[in-house]
């Protein structure tokens, strides 16, 4: 079956949001260089406009931690972001903690004295920091924890990025009816790829790293080691039977440019090469037997590893 697969690298700064895509036929993929995403709305719309079903990962959270969701009047997180579409409270981030709240959660605008993650739970009204954390979150025997959702200061934090995609995309396209489809909200991944629906699912690049069995000879910011990696990444492609197009083997070759977006245009393909190793089913499409996380919190694509502590199972 023909078939589409893109993977967006998100951040606040447009010039920053890089993608890559590729296409299926006969088995094999070919793989495009990145492009800047421009208008996601419009880079959607390309996507569907193919007439192939079409799957793409964002680098962004999809989904609300459960403390944070529990007792929500919406059915699940697709139907809480449709409704905050022109909420521009909900999607202010907090100079203080004295405006914190469920109906506007996002925090701290710079740093400041006193500044915790506790405090900023406690003004949530959440029984404590790890509430602010969804599952996929937290920590995991194979990898440290990430930035909660609504923390906003920090490299590693991801709040901004989901302000970014949330309320300049996602929250009006869900309010105004758009084909899209949310995983694993609306069910997994096989069953979301429809002609004329776009298919979309959280895939982090450090993650896709680690699923793909690669590893950075340094820090990926560094042109020196992005090249150091073009050798091991062409050979994941080729196991993938993912061809790059003569762009993307330049790219490869050359560390992906000596720009500061040479980092963001790695991070697209090696999403783009988790996305496909789900969708060819080389990795399962596994999420925890959990309500919480199939209504509210949302998963990473292709992990397998629960947060260190929990019970819950994910299915075989």
């Amino acid at each position: 079956m023909a078939l589409i697969a893109a993977h967006a690298d998100w951040s606040v700064d447009p010039r920053k949001r890089w993608a890559a895509l590729a296409r299926r036929e006969g088995g094999r993929w070919r793989v495009e260089a990145p492009r800047p995403v421009g208008d996601p709305r419009g880079f959607a719309q390309a996507l569907l406009a193919e007439g192939a079903p079409a799957a793409l990962g964002l680098d962004l959270p999809l989904g609300l931690p459960r403390a944070y969701a529990a007792g929500r009047p919406e059915a699940d997180f697709p139907r809480f972001l449709a409704a905050r579409a022109g909420n521009r409270r909900f999607f202010a981030v907090n100079e203080t903690l004295a405006t914190v709240g469920p109906d506007s959660p996002f925090y701290p605008r710079r740093p400041a004295r006193g500044m915790t993650r506790a405090a900023h739970a406690a003004a949530l009204g959440l029984p404590g920091p790890a509430a602010l954390s969804r599952w996929c979150d937290r920590a995991t025997a194979e990898r440290p924890a990430g930035a909660p959702l609504f923390w906003t200061l920090g490299a590693n934090q991801s709040g901004k990025a989901a302000i970014a995609a949330w309320e300049g995309w996602l929250a009006p396209a869900l309010a105004a009816g758009a084909p899209l489809d949310l995983w694993p909200f609306a069910g997994p991944l096989a069953g979301l790829l429809r002609r004329g629906r776009l298919a979309l699912a959280e895939v982090y690049p450090a993650e896709a790293l680690r699923q793909l069995g690669l590893r950075m000879p340094g820090s990926k910011r560094a042109e020196a080691a992005r090249r150091a990696l073009a050798e091991p990444l062409r050979a994941c492609m080729a196991a993938l039977g993912a061809e790059p197009a003569p762009a993307l083997r330049e790219a490869i070759a050359e560390g992906f440019g000596a720009d500061a977006a040479g980092e963001d245009r790695l991070d697209c393909v090696l999403g783009l090469l988790a996305l496909i190793q789900v969708l060819d089913g080389r990795r399962a499409d596994l999420v925890p037997e959990d309500e919480a996380v199939r209504r509210w919190e949302g998963w990473v694509l292709g992990q397998h590893a629960l947060p260190r502590g929990e019970a819950s199972s994910v299915p075989a």
